[in-house]
């Protein structure tokens, strides 16, 4: 029987997740989250890497997490250090024979569990599987290396030519704990007050909840109370409101629903409702998520640009802090900085500002959103900021006229007399 660690990064549920499944016994299970302090270092002058409100939901994921395994039978530990170090220390301490780590599209993970493998005895075994995408690598209807240049070549070629996974549910046990091993979780006040403090500002209509039943909650409530699937494509352009969006984005980033989950979910609803044109959309939102992952893992190092972030200057700040003088940018920045979270419409305008109106880097850009965003992930972040610049796999750069989606996107004005009540009078 084997000793298991399973070192969850992305993957913070039980339901569909290949790190906590088993065909056969396990002698014990050893699950590990290890926040990298890396991320609570400042960032080119512009604060840690990740910053209050995405910590403060991937505590609360971490601490529903624990409450999940308990029930099973395991366990949870969480350290904060290098990732590295710690897990190889666990390894050894523990005499683990298996360590399970899914196979991340970014380029730092990918090179830290390279750098473990280095570390790990001939007689512990590396096992990596895909997990929370729609696809796995050996899903795909081509090879990684040939993976079209564009989206829609890419969802052509899928819905063509592969079949979609069906989820799994969680398991009913789990493993042992072992027996000598630590657990538990640190106070997150000891970590980053400011990120224990964190409470997002009312004026978001809506407030993310870390954990694995949340966001299963979401997408009850987004699918079978709301009903607001079926007017997706609708409203997915919006700029306020609860539902024009399904917001679940932070809880597929931080692995508390896998992509198949929800994927499920949305044909469960059409097999009672219909599909329609808004239902599918949301499919097709996934299928982005999955060829932004597939990008990011095909170009590696190259997904983030040079390596070294330039100087932030004063137009720079003047953005983050959403005083440009540009009413619906500044806003959108306004909001960011007050929510943790920020419309698809609301992003692509303000990226298309910084780059192609203030002459910004979009790494910058890429960063500060890596830092702000309760959604943060590597691929659809840097991947969607490379698309609006223009270098990545799309060179063509997507410039916005953002007085035109002002007029477009908030004919009266009320998004920003939300953010910036002092110019409510002049609507």
């Amino acid at each position: 029987m084997r000793r298991v660690l399973a070192w969850l990064r992305g993957d913070l549920r039980l339901a569909d997740n290949p790190l906590v499944r088993f065909a056969s016994p396990a002698e014990s299970l050893l699950c590990v989250y290890v926040l990298d302090d890396a991320w609570l270092e400042d960032c080119a002058g512009l604060g840690p890497r990740i910053g209050a409100a995405r910590l403060r939901f991937l505590w609360e994921s971490l601490i529903a997490l624990r409450g999940e395994l308990l029930g099973r039978g395991s366990d949870l530990l969480v350290l904060v250090g290098d990732p590295v170090a710690e897990v190889a220390a666990l390894v050894e301490r523990h005499a683990i024979d298996q360590l399970r780590v899914r196979r991340d599209a970014g380029w730092e993970e990918g090179r830290a569990v390279a750098r473990l493998a280095e570390r790990l005895g001939a007689g512990v075994e590396l096992w990596q599987p895909d997990s929370g995408t729609l696809l796995d690598e050996d899903d795909l209807p081509l090879p990684l290396a040939s993976l079209p240049p564009s989206f829609s070549a890419f969802r052509r070629r899928v819905t063509r030519d592969a079949t979609l996974p069906a989820s799994w549910p969680a398991p009913v046990t789990l493993p042992p704990w072992p027996e000598d091993a630590p657990r538990g979780l640190p106070a997150l006040h000891r970590i980053s007050p400011a990120a224990a403090d964190w409470t997002a500002d009312a004026r978001g209509d809506f407030c993310f909840a870390g954990g694995e039943a949340a966001g299963l909650a979401r997408l009850d409530h987004y699918l079978w109370q709301s009903g607001a699937v079926a007017s997706y494509k609708q409203t997915r352009n919006a700029l306020m409101g609860s539902d024009f969006s399904t917001r679940l984005a932070p809880w597929l980033a931080h692995g508390c629903l896998s992509a198949r989950q929800v994927h499920d979910a949305v044909r469960a609803w059409q097999a009672t409702h219909g599909a329609s044109d808004s239902s599918e959309w949301v499919i097709v939102e996934l299928l982005w998520r999955d060829y932004f992952h597939w990008a990011a893992r095909q170009e590696g190092a190259a997904l983030y640009g040079h390596q070294r972030l330039p100087p932030v200057d004063d137009a720079f700040l003047r953005w983050c802090r959403g005083r440009t003088g540009v009413p619906l940018i500044d806003s959108a920045m306004r909001e960011l900085v007050a929510t943790g979270w920020l419309s698809n419409r609301a992003r692509q305008n303000a990226a298309s500002f910084l780059i192609f109106e203030l002459g910004g880097d979009w790494r910058l850009g890429a960063a500060w959103f890596e830092r702000c965003l309760v959604d943060y992930d590597a691929a659809s972040n840097w991947g969607n900021w490379r698309y609006v610049a223009g270098v990545g796999r799309d060179r063509r750069g997507h410039r916005f006229d953002i007085p035109w989606q002002a007029r477009r996107y908030d004919p009266e004005g009320d998004y920003v007399a939300r953010w910036q009540p002092s110019l409510a009078s002049q609507r």
